[in-house]
C-alpha cells in the first residue's frame, strides 16, 4: 500500500513538472514573438521618421550621428546638393532643349522617331521663333561641290540648319570655319531603291525635327546645286502654304505595275503613286512621315526591286494621309530627257549662263495660287568637275558670294 502510494505522488509531480516545463516553453516562445513583433514595429516607424525628415528637414541631416544613417541618407542629401550646385554652376536655359548643340547622339532609329514626334500641345512659342530651312544632304562622303554651298550660305547665320547622312566609315571632318563643320548625324549604310534609302530619309528628318525652329526641310543629294541666291530660296519655302513632293498616279509597268497585291487592304492599288526621292516638306509634313508605323512596316515588307521605295513610299504616304499639304511637284530638277533609270549627268562644258537661266526661269507653275517663273529652286545631277565654272558664275548669275 505504501509502494502504491509513493508511486502514484511520484507519477503526480511528473505530470506537473511536465505541465511547468510545457508553460515555461510557451511563455518563452510568445515572449520571443513578442519581441520580435515589438522590433519589427520599432524599425518601421524608425524608418518612417527617417523619410520624413529627409524630405521635410534636409538641412538637419548633418546632425545625425549614425554612421550607418550617414552614410546611405546623407551621402543621398550630398548628392542632390551636389547636382544643385552643379546646375548652378551650368544652367540649363530653354535653348537646350530647343536646338541641340551636338549633332551625334547614342538613340537608335526607334528612339530618334519616338523623341522627334513629340509636339508641343502649347501652340504659342515662349520665345521669339524665326523659321529655319534645314538642308538634309544625304551623301556617301565628301560633298564636291561644298565651295559652292559655303558661297551660298554665307551671312545668312541662324536662317538655316545643315545635317549630313553619309557612309558609316565616312569620318571625314572640315575645318570649323566651314558650315559643314561638325554636322555630320549617327549614319548606316545605304543601298539604291532599297529600305535603307528610305531609313535615311527619316533619319535626317527626325533629327532635324529635334531643333524646334526648323520649319522646312529639304533633301538634297551631293550632286545638288542652289539655283537662286539664299535669301529667294529662303523666302519662297518659308512663304509657301504647301510642301513640294511630287505625286502622281503611273499607270505605266513603271508605275502601277510595281505595285504588290499582297499591300492590300492597307495600301490599295487607287492609293499607289509614284514620284521624286527630293522632296522638301514642312514641319507638320516631316512629323507625319517619321510618325509612320502603318504604311512603312508594308513597303518594307512588300516593296523590293523591281519596286523601289524612294520612288514610291513617301508619294503614296502623302496621298494617304495628307493629300492637300503637298503642290504635287519638287522644287530640285533633273533632266529625264535621255530616258532610262537615271536623269543626265552634267559636266564642266555643260554650265553656262544661259543653261542656268533656262532652268530657273523656264518654266510656269502654281504658287501659293498664283502663277510663277520660278518653280526649280535646286538642280542636278552635277559633277564635280563643274565646282569651277559655277564658282566663277555664281556671284553674278546666282547673286551670291
Amino acid at each position: 500500500m505504501f509502494v502504491r502510494e509513493i508511486s502514484i505522488r511520484i507519477k503526480r509531480e511528473v505530470e506537473q513538472m511536465s505541465f511547468q516545463i510545457v508553460t515555461t516553453i510557451v511563455f518563452t516562445l510568445s515572449m520571443a514573438f513578442f519581441v520580435l513583433l515589438l522590433g519589427m514595429f520599432i524599425n518601421d516607424q524608425f524608418k518612417k521618421i527617417v523619410i520624413y525628415e529627409d524630405f521635410y528637414f534636409p538641412h538637419q541631416l548633418t546632425t545625425l550621428s549614425s554612421p550607418i544613417y550617414n552614410l546611405s541618407v546623407v551621402s543621398t542629401h550630398l548628392v542632390c546638393n551636389s547636382s544643385s550646385n552643379s546646375s548652378s554652376n551650368k544652367s540649363m536655359d530653354l535653348k537646350d532643349f530647343l536646338s541641340p548643340k551636338d549633332l551625334w547622339h547614342a538613340m537608335n532609329d526607334d528612339e530618334l522617331m519616338w523623341r522627334a514626334s513629340m509636339v508641343s500641345q502649347v501652340k504659342q512659342y515662349p520665345f521669339n521663333r524665326t523659321p529655319k530651312v534645314a538642308f538634309l544632304f544625304l551623301t556617301r562622303g565628301r560633298l564636291p561641290l561644298a565651295p559652292l554651298w559655303e558661297m551660298f550660305f554665307k551671312r545668312n547665320e541662324g536662317l538655316f540648319s545643315i545635317y549630313l547622312h553619309t557612309s558609316p566609315e565616312f569620318n571625314f571632318e572640315p575645318p570649323p570655319s566651314s558650315v559643314f563643320y561638325k554636322r555630320r548625324i549617327p549614319s548606316q549604310t545605304v543601298q539604291w531603291g532599297r529600305a535603307s534609302m528610305i531609313d535615311a530619309e527619316r533619319r535626317l528628318l527626325a533629327n532635324a525635327l529635334l531643333d524646334i525652329s526648323n520649319e522646312r526641310f529639304i533633301l538634297l543629294s551631293e550632286t545638288c546645286i542652289p539655283l537662286f541666291n539664299f535669301t529667294t530660296i529662303y523666302n519662297f519655302l518659308t512663304k509657301s502654304n504647301q510642301s513640294f513632293l511630287g505625286l502622281f498616279d503611273d499607270p505605266r509597268k513603271i508605275g502601277r505595275g510595281r505595285y504588290n497585291k499582297r499591300m492590300h487592304p492597307i495600301i490599295t492599288i487607287s492609293d499607289w503613286r509614284k514620284g521624286s526621292q527630293w522632296f522638301e516638306v514642312h514641319r507638320k509634313l516631316a512629323l507625319k512621315i517619321i510618325s509612320d508605323v502603318t504604311y512603312y512596316p508594308v513597303f518594307k515588307n512588300y516593296c523590293t526591286p523591281p519596286c523601289y521605295m524612294d520612288e514610291h513610299y513617301l508619294p503614296t504616304l502623302v496621298n494617304k494621309v495628307c493629300p492637300k499639304l503637298t503642290s504635287n511637284w519638287s522644287v530640285t530638277w533633273a533632266d529625264w530627257s535621255a530616258g532610262g533609270s537615271h536623269p543626265t549627268t552634267f559636266l564642266r562644258k555643260d554650265v553656262t549662263e544661259e543653261f542656268l537661266d533656262s532652268v530657273r526661269y523656264g518654266f510656269n507653275c502654281s504658287y501659293n495660287g498664283e502663277l510663277s517663273s520660278i518653280c526649280f529652286l535646286f538642280g542636278r545631277k552635277f559633277h564635280p568637275s563643274t565646282l569651277q565654272p559655277l564658282l566663277r558664275i555664281g556671284p553674278k548669275l546666282l547673286g551670291f558670294g
